[in-house]
């Protein structure tokens, strides 16, 4: 297990295996960011080749004395793989290794469980966890080969320590269900509550660490959690936004700041967030948030757009916010501080800011507003004529 005590900072060994993926990290710099907001040192990285991983241990047996010997030369305390694992590889790997092994899924789920802080945010990562380890139950604990059951003990005759461990697994997994089911009811009636007062909603999504908190807390002067660091923000924020207009009065929107997307973001992860991602789901419209800084946000988008795909997202409207041109070169700034962007052979709009030194933050205003303007003239069209 990762450790997160902070006065002892364990040291870990980071591994990449290239399968000819695009978007293989050669250096492994997403997977050293997560290892540090988890609270771990990496001392080394190492990546290869393979064309299929390795049944029995991923990586094959030359490869797993490689990195042993590479942990024992940089006093590596575990060992992080860039990849999901199975329960048997990882059991293999831990074995031969003789040291703690983790994946990039039980990283990520580390992560989620020190950062949540409110109600639903708990339940969501104990259920992701939960759901998580009742595969790997056989993982490390010899115990579990036990016999249970009998006179005077828990479990049917004959039950096995694995099959008790499961089944109370599975009932705190049906447990932690049911009680995520009632939060998102009442987030269905806060939600229906807004649809009914027709406010605009808007919904801040995008890959993590790209600048969403810092836009939320720009657009809407709020004091929202916001750091240079992966998973900076897991739990819903929701907020008003007035928008005057030149002529007197304004426009009301309700504005979202939602948990942030990573590549190979665990599948239970987006079942379990799927109460939170739901905003996304139910906006009017979204507003996807790009590190135009970072050399790969075009593989960031793609990954993005899968996910909002995965959550039921991908028909709401769209505008894509490259943030963090203060970061860009010279030579790199944009020549229109908006344009369209194409993908998939879709035209969406796009926006050029920086949300830190509110560089065209005013651009977004207006055009925010204007969008609502158009949604309230089109929720009067739609109102019935009574007929006197």
């Amino acid at each position: 297990m990762i450790s997160l005590d902070s006065s002892t900072t364990a040291t870990a060994l980071l591994v990449g295996v290239d399968f000819g993926a695009p978007h293989f990290d050669e250096e492994l710099n997403e997977l050293a960011q997560l290892s540090l907001t988890a609270g771990l040192s990496p001392v080394h990285r190492m990546t290869c080749h393979r064309k299929a991983p390795d049944a029995a241990m991923f990586v094959g047996s030359g490869k797993a004395d490689e990195i042993k010997e590479l942990a024992l030369l940089h006093g590596a305390s575990e060992v992080l793989f860039d990849q999901s694992l199975s329960p048997a590889q990882q059991r293999n790997l831990e074995r031969h290794l003789g040291l703690p092994v983790n994946d990039r899924t039980m990283l990520i789920l580390q992560i989620f469980a020190q950062r949540a802080r409110s109600h639903e945010g708990k339940l969501q990562v104990e259920l992701a966890r939960l759901q998580y380890l009742s595969t790997r139950l056989v993982r490390r604990w010899s115990h579990l080969e036990r016999q249970r059951g009998g006179i005077g003990n828990r479990g049917g005759p004959g039950e096995t320590q694995i099959e008790l461990d499961r089944r109370m697994i599975g009932e705190s997994i049906k447990r932690t269900k049911e009680r995520l089911i009632k939060v998102k009811r009442q987030r269905n009636t806060q939600r229906k509550q807004r649809q009914r007062n027709q406010v605009f909603n808007v919904s801040l999504v995008g890959y993590t660490n790209a600048g969403k908190s810092t836009l939320f807390n720009a657009l809407v002067k709020a004091r929202a959690y916001a750091a240079d660091q992966l998973f900076a923000t897991l739990d819903t924020t929701t907020r008003q936004l007035y928008l005057p207009h030149d002529g007197g009065g304004g426009s009301q929107l309700s504005v979202s700041d939602t948990v942030g997307f990573i590549r190979d973001l665990p599948h239970g992860l987006v079942d379990a967030f799927e109460a939170t991602l739901q905003e996304a789901t139910t906006a009017d419209l979204l507003l996807h948030v790009v590190d135009a800084s970072h050399p790969g946000y075009p593989e960031q988008i793609e990954q993005v757009m899968s996910v909002l795909n995965d959550i039921g997202a991908q028909d709401v409207p769209q505008w894509l916010i490259f943030n963090k041109i203060d970061a860009l070169p010279p030579e790199n700034q944009p020549q229109l501080m908006q344009d369209l962007y194409v993908y998939d052979g879709q035209a969406m709009p796009r926006v050029f800011l920086s949300a830190r030194n509110g560089l065209n933050l005013d651009t977004l205003r207006q055009r925010l507003l204007q969008q609502a303007q158009s949604h309230a003239d089109s929720l009067l069209t739609l109102q019935p004529v009574h007929v006197t």
